[in-house]
């Protein structure tokens, strides 16, 4: 055999074996079971293909800031879900998600600026007919009229009123899980039986009939970081 540096398929044949050799040394058991490298261990390195298009993170980064609260599983359904509806929902720099998988003895209503990334969660109630027995969690949902449980889904933020819960506001059921929501009267108002002292007496937050109840001085932070037109989320996940 002929050595020659100075040729060209002999230098690439030199950088190829090179390549080998270092993946052999890194990698125990690459190399024959004699020890030494022999012709079979000197494969041609092939390169990985590169992918057609960059990866794109499905939820821009600031937006993953908030799975230190909401969790991520919920967190993908809440964005997928406002991808889907997104025709509907005029404003999107801040919404609302709702945990219905934690009790009501902790913060699940999740107020998120998808813009910082930044939460504040809050106490919720959730209704009667989702928990007949109070255990505090939400054992199922309903859409029916009547039935004073709690619905899953994405919900839009309507126009406020003064009704019999004091000021509220209405609620547009975006999915075929909720959309009964405007005809229940679901809506966001507050209630004495979701006051914090509630846990602090009971262990647990009382129940609306369907509704989203939250704490008598909760409800300006809700009204103000949500408005109408805005899109709230609500599953167990």
């Amino acid at each position: 055999m002929h050595d020659n540096l100075d040729a060209a398929p002999g230098r690439r044949a030199l950088l190829k074996n090179a390549l080998v050799l270092a993946g052999a040394l890194a990698v125990p058991g690459a190399v024959s079971a004699r020890g030494r490298l022999t012709a079979g261990d000197l494969r041609p390195v092939r390169q990985p293909p590169i992918p057609s298009r960059p990866t794109v993170p499905a939820v821009p980064q600031a937006i993953l800031a908030s799975s230190r609260v909401v969790r991520p599983a919920l967190l993908r359904q809440a964005m997928a879900s406002l991808q889907k509806h997104g025709s509907q929902v005029r404003q999107r720099d801040r919404m609302a998600i709702v945990d219905f998988a934690v009790g009501s003895s902790e913060p699940r209503l999740h107020l998120v600026d998808l813009i910082s990334g930044k939460s504040t969660s809050l106490l919720v109630s959730h209704g009667s007919g989702s928990d007949p027995s109070h255990s505090g969690y939400v054992q199922r949902f309903s859409n029916a009229f009547n039935s004073n449980a709690s619905s899953e889904g994405a919900f839009l933020t309507d126009n406020y009123y003064v009704g019999k819960h004091g000021r509220s506001q209405r609620l547009v059921g975006l999915d075929p899980t909720n959309d009964n929501a405007l005809g229940r009267a679901i809506v966001i108002h507050s209630a004495w039986y979701a006051n914090r002292d509630m846990i602090r007496s009971h262990g647990m937050l009382g129940r609306s009939q369907g509704c989203f109840a939250v704490g008598e001085n909760d409800l300006d932070r809700v009204f103000a970081n949500l408005g109408p037109g805005r899109m709230i989320y609500a599953a167990k996940v």
